[in-house]
């Protein structure tokens, strides 16, 4: 299963991507929890505590890494440089372990999915697309609102696009947007997921707003997802009740496979 998760900023995309790679970890699933959104806090989302989040270092920042599979200095103008650099060895060698999830956080990348305009982007997207198309894997992709660290061919690897959207209408703007995004790039199969959602009215708005999407569930607005937060705690460990809600996402995304 190779997920991505994107949404406007501040949806709850983090909190569903880290419930989603503890739920397949409980399974006995190798999970590959990959942080690519500017604004990284997965780590902290899956439990991993303040200071060691701050340790790790994004893929996109390492300079040294990327001038050796490359040939080319990140910053620096070099004419020529490869744009299939070795990546097999970065996920088990850059990745941190939480609860049996390797998490492997990605950084910006400066250029979309139509080309490659710096080194550091040939090795992010050759990096994309060997996790993407590795078997063995549960990946789940914490993605800014946008498709960007995807292109043509690793978005083919892609298994579902999840739009996380709040009652508002600012937020199912974005998700509209991201689904043509998503339709250019050949991504098929997209699902919305409700977050935030404290009553009917919020979840019927989710839906009659949104008639050509298909909704796999609601995460309701939960006060211990903000006390986990500010704690340092994971979301799995804090809050039962949406750790339930999004289990019931799980199977209703493995009933459509």
């Amino acid at each position: 299963m190779k997920l991505a998760i994107t949404g406007k900023g501040g949806v709850g995309k983090t909190t569903l991507a880290s419930l989603l790679a503890r739920l397949y970890a409980t399974e006995g699933k190798a999970v590959l929890a990959i942080d690519a959104n500017p604004d990284a806090n997965l780590a902290m989302a899956l439990g991993l505590p303040q200071d060691e989040a701050r340790r790790i270092t994004p893929i996109a920042e390492m300079k040294d890494l990327i001038e050796e599979r490359t040939g080319a200095r990140p910053g620096s103008k070099a004419p020529f440089y490869k744009l299939n650099p070795r990546v097999d060895d970065i996920p088990e060698q850059f990745s941190a372990k939480i609860d049996g999830i390797r998490l492997l956080t990605m950084g910006t990348v400066k250029t979309g999915g139509s080309g490659c305009m710096c080194p550091e982007s040939a090795l992010l997207k050759s990096l994309m697309s060997h996790l993407l198309f590795r078997e063995s894997d549960v990946v789940i992709m914490d993605m800014d609102a946008g498709v960007e660290h995807l292109g043509r061919g690793t978005a083919q690897a892609v298994d579902a696009l999840i739009i996380v959207v709040e009652p508002g209408r600012r937020s199912i703007q974005t998700a509209e947007a991201i689904r043509r995004l998503a339709g250019d790039l050949g991504i098929e199969r997209c699902y919305v997921v409700g977050s935030k959602t404290s009553s009917n009215a919020d979840r019927q708005f989710i839906t009659s707003s949104m008639p050509d999407f298909e909704v796999l569930g609601f995460i309701d607005y939960s006060s211990k997802i903000r006390e986990a937060d500010l704690s340092g705690v994971s979301v799995f460990d804090a809050d039962p009740a949406v750790v339930a809600e999004v289990r019931g996402i799980k199977q209703g995304l493995e009933r459509k496979e």
